[in-house]
């Protein structure tokens, strides 16, 4: 019960990581925006870390940057191992 409820909460959280995600990726399509705004930096401050880690493996092409793309199939992945490793854990506990 304890395994369903953290796999219920990460799942939860990694939903809302990637709607901030696109979030921020659509802000990227407005170029005048006003990113002093305090709710923009909250944002920028909560997701280019992220970014930043796939922007360093693979540079912008022709002016078009693909890190989101690596970090919402990284997201992808992370989530399908908590859901392989709660699976596995709750086999064990007899818990399924």
């Amino acid at each position: 019960m304890v395994i369903a409820k953290i796999t219920e909460v990460l799942f939860s959280t990694i939903t809302i990581y990637n709607y901030l995600l696109i979030i921020r990726i659509l802000l990227t399509w407005f170029p005048n925006l006003d990113t002093s705004n305090p709710i923009l930096v909250n944002l920028f401050a909560i997701t280019d870390p992220y970014l930043n880690v796939f922007r360093g493996v693979i540079p912008p092409i022709g002016g078009l940057d693909l890190s989101p793309i690596l970090a919402f199939i990284s997201l992808s992945l992370i989530k399908q191992l908590i859901a392989a490793l709660a699976s596995i854990a709750l086999q064990y506990t007899g818990a399924f």
